[in-house]
């Protein structure tokens, strides 16, 4: 079968790379969130702080329970395509609803939260699943490809919104985005549905996985090393009851509760730190979107492409080790650094280019570990951490900005980093000789 398979004319496997990047691009637009949450705060909206947060907690805990519940088997069973092009339309109905509801707390809720993560959930594994049985040969960089543009999509939202401004450079003269243009958030939402709709669907179309027994030409697994090569194929029944899963869990939850706190109040903490430090508040406007805009969503977005490939030279486990050790040490000394304009750029460079590496090296070392067959199953229930993070790091960033004690949100979130890169060090591969082969 795998001589037919290989024999036969096949897809280009890089057209599935553009697909899954179309995809992602859309998907990231959660991570645009601080493109609303000044505007949240205001008439006629007048959100609290914590409030604005919640919004986002709900989007990232919906995003992973319909990943793990939902998605991980629906496309192991009808296939990426299908459940990729669902997931673009739930996605663009929720902002549609999200847009028509106004200042009501509870539609905004329901569609961006709710229905809005579903559909980022639905779609978001489908992409991974398929490129990683098309890329066999290049996992982790492959995987950080196709992710980066969950990452840079928040660059393009945001920029959308409120203009392509850097700093002192101007992108777009006379042009100040859709808020300039005289759209208003709920007006940017309705927009953003249907863009989220039309382009997932595309990017869809291509999302399928490789014929039966397919391989690249001139590759072999390395058998020798089936433990770390994704030889071993566990279950997420059999996953789930090892200490690899669970170490595994607690890194990939350190490192995005750390990430996600930061996106979601980076905004509402940089106005506070710079205006506490003498700097007049349309400036503190200005940096802190260029901060979010550029800094984190740009870095965010090659930090997947870095770490996948430093990764597949390193070892998964080195890679999360050094990358998790950093963020720990960098969320320490942000709320030190976020006073001053460049100590915020490069604070949030460094801390979007180590979030965004999660998102490489998770899915990867899922394969590796518990083996290519089953990892659009099985890295689901890794990504559960990613919901667990999501509810704990926004919520709590926004409560320590409502009571005015932001150093609180960030050092629990940088001690959690830095244990989360001490027991990585204890990470194993499975021992072939003990493992079972799962269907």
């Amino acid at each position: 079968m795998t001589g037919q398979a290989n024999e036969a004319k096949v897809m280009n496997r890089w057209i599935v790379v553009v697909g899954a990047i179309l995809i992602q691009l859309c998907l990231g637009a959660i991570y645009a969130w601080s493109a609303f949450t000044k505007q949240l705060t205001e008439e006629p909206y007048g959100f609290s702080r914590t409030k604005t947060q919640v919004v986002f907690a709900i989007g990232l805990a919906s995003f992973a329970v319909v990943m793990a519940l939902v998605a991980g088997k629906w496309q192991a069973k009808a296939g990426p395509r299908k459940v990729a092009l669902t997931g673009g339309i739930v996605l663009g109905l929720g902002y549609l609803l999200a847009g028509v509801s106004g200042a009501n707390f509870a539609g905004i809720l329901v569609g961006i939260g709710i229905l809005g993560g579903a559909g980022i959930g639905l779609a978001y594994v489908c992409p991974i699943a398929a490129l990683v049985k098309w890329f066999p040969d290049k996992k982790g960089l492959i995987t950080g490809l196709a992710v980066a543009g969950f990452g840079f999509g928040a660059l393009i939202w945001i920029k959308l919104t409120s203009g392509f401004v850097f700093g002192p450079i101007n992108l777009t003269p006379g042009w100040e985005g859709l808020y300039g243009m005289g759209w208003s958030v709920n007006g940017v939402w309705t927009l953003y549905g249907v863009v989220f709709a039309v382009v997932v669907g595309l990017g869809s179309l291509v999302t399928v996985n490789p014929p039966a027994g397919w391989k690249p030409a001139g590759w072999e697994p390395d058998v020798s090393n089936a433990a770390t090569t994704g030889g071993v194929n566990y279950t997420a029944s059999q996953m789930v009851r090892t200490g690899q899963f669970w170490t595994l869990f607690f890194a990939f939850t350190a490192g995005a509760a750390s990430g996600l706190m930061v996106i979601g109040i980076i905004r509402l903490f940089g106005m506070d730190a710079l205006q506490a430090s003498g700097i007049e508040e349309a400036k503190a406007v200005a940096i802190t979107g260029t901060a979010m805009g550029l800094f984190y969503a740009l870095l965010n977005g090659l930090g997947r492409i870095v770490w996948g490939a430093i990764s597949d030279k390193t070892g998964r486990r080195n890679a999360i080790v050094l990358m998790s050790a950093l963020q720990g040490v960098m969320m320490l000394v942000f709320y030190h650094v976020g006073g001053s304009q460049w100590g915020l750029y490069i604070g949030a460079a460094i801390i979007g280019f180590n979030f965004g590496g999660n998102f490489a090296l998770f899915p990867a070392a899922t394969a590796d570990i518990f083996g290519n067959k089953n990892v659009g199953t099985n890295y689901p229930w890794v990504f559960m951490s990613y919901g667990v993070g999501g509810i704990v790091g926004p919520i709590l960033g926004g409560a320590m900005g409502d009571a005015q004690a932001w150093l609180w949100a960030f050092v629990p979130a940088g001690i959690a980093c830095l244990a989360a890169a001490a027991l990585t060090l204890t990470l194993r591969p499975i021992k072939v000789a003990t493992a079972e082969a799962g269907g």
